[in-house]
C-alpha cells in the first residue's frame, strides 16, 4: 500500500476533488445570493408601491417615481427568480456529490480498506473516479475555470485509525455541528425577524382602528406581505432541515465511532465494515439533500 500513499495519482485526484468542492461551494453561493437580492427587492416592491399610493395625491411627481421604482423591483424579482431553477438546483446537489465521491473514495485508498486492499490500489482508484467524471461529463463546464492545486498535501491518513482520526471526527468537529450551529442561528433571525414584524403589524393595525388613521391599514398588509416573504425564503434555504439532518449524521458518525474505539477484536472485514457505515452515512446525507432540494422544485 505504500505505493498507493505515495502515488502521484492519488495527489492527482485529491487536488481534482479540491476543484469539485469549489465549483459546488459557487453554485451555491449564486444561489443563495440571487434568491437574498430577489426576497430584498420584494421587500422594496412592496414599501415603493405602497408608499406610492399614499402619496399619490398630494405629490403626484413623487408617487410617479416610487411607482417607477416598485415596478423596477418586481422586474428584478422575476429575472432573478428565473436563474434559481431546476438546472441550477440540480447542477449544485450534483457537483457536491461528485465532490464527496472523489473525497470518500480517495480516504478509503489511503485507509487500505475494501477494494484498497490490494497492490493495485491506485488502479482500482483510477477506476472508480474514471467511473465518477465519466457519470459528471456534462458538469465540467463548472469546473473548467477552476484551476487544479497540485500542490494540495494528502489528508494525513495511512490507516483505519488515522481514518478514524482525520475523516469521522474531523467530519463531526470541524463540519457537520458547525454547520448546525450556523444553520441554527440563521433560523433563530428568521424567527426573530417574523416575530418582530409580525408584532409590528399588531401595533399598526391596533392603531390604525382605535384612532382612525386609514393610512397605517396599508403598511399592515406591506408588513404581512414582508413577514410571510421572509419565511417563504427561510422555507427554500430549508434551514430547519438541514440543522436535523447535519446533527442526524454527526450523532449517527459518532456511534461508529464508538464501535470502533470499543471493538475488542479488530480484523480487516470489521475495519472494512465500519469504513463502509462511514462513507454510507456521508453519501446518505448528500443523497437526502439532492433528493429534498430537487423534489420540491
Amino acid at each position: 500500500m505504500e505505493a498507493a500513499h505515495t502515488s502521484q495519482f492519488t495527489s492527482n485526484v485529491w487536488a481534482q476533488q479540491a476543484s469539485w468542492s469549489l465549483a459546488a461551494n459557487r453554485q451555491k453561493r449564486q444561489i443563495g445570493r440571487v434568491r437574498a437580492v430577489s426576497l430584498f427587492c420584494f421587500v422594496i416592491a412592496a414599501v415603493l408601491g405602497t408608499a406610492a399610493a399614499q402619496t399619490g395625491s398630494a405629490h403626484p411627481a413623487v408617487a410617479r417615481w416610487l411607482a417607477f421604482g416598485a415596478a423596477v423591483a418586481v422586474g428584478a424579482v422575476t429575472v432573478l427568480n428565473s436563474r434559481v431553477g431546476q438546472g441550477q438546483i440540480q447542477d449544485w446537489t450534483r457537483l457536491r456529490s461528485v465532490s464527496e465521491a472523489f473525497k470518500g473514495e480517495v480516504y478509503a485508498c489511503l485507509a487500505g480498506v475494501g477494494s484498497y486492499r490490494t497492490p493495485q490500489a491506485v488502479a482500482v482508484l483510477r477506476d472508480a473516479v474514471n467511473g465518477i467524471r465519466a457519470e459528471a461529463g456534462d458538469l465540467l463546464h463548472h469546473i473548467a475555470d477552476i484551476p487544479v492545486d497540485p500542490a494540495r498535501p494528502l489528508p494525513d491518513v495511512d490507516g483505519v485509525d488515522s481514518y478514524f482520526r482525520v475523516r469521522v471526527r474531523g467530519q463531526i468537529d470541524d463540519y457537520y455541528r458547525p454547520k448546525a450551529l450556523w444553520m441554527r442561528g440563521r433560523l433563530r433571525i428568521v424567527r426573530r425577524t417574523e416575530l418582530l414584524l409580525g408584532g409590528a403589524a399588531v401595533l399598526l393595525g391596533a392603531g390604525s382602528g382605535a384612532f382612525q388613521v386609514e393610512a397605517a391599514a396599508a403598511w399592515v398588509a406591506v408588513l404581512s406581505t414582508v413577514s410571510a416573504t421572509v419565511v417563504a425564503y427561510a422555507t427554500a434555504a430549508k434551514y430547519e432541515y438541514q440543522e436535523l439532518e447535519f446533527l442526524r449524521t454527526a450523532d449517527e458518525l459518532e456511534r461508529i465511532l464508538a464501535d470502533w474505539q470499543l471493538s475488542a477484536h479488530r480484523t480487516p472485514q470489521t475495519e472494512d465494515a465500519l469504513v463502509s457505515r462511514c462513507e454510507q452515512v456521508i453519501s446518505i446525507l448528500n443523497d437526502t439533500w439532492m433528493v429534498k432540494w430537487n423534489s420540491e422544485l
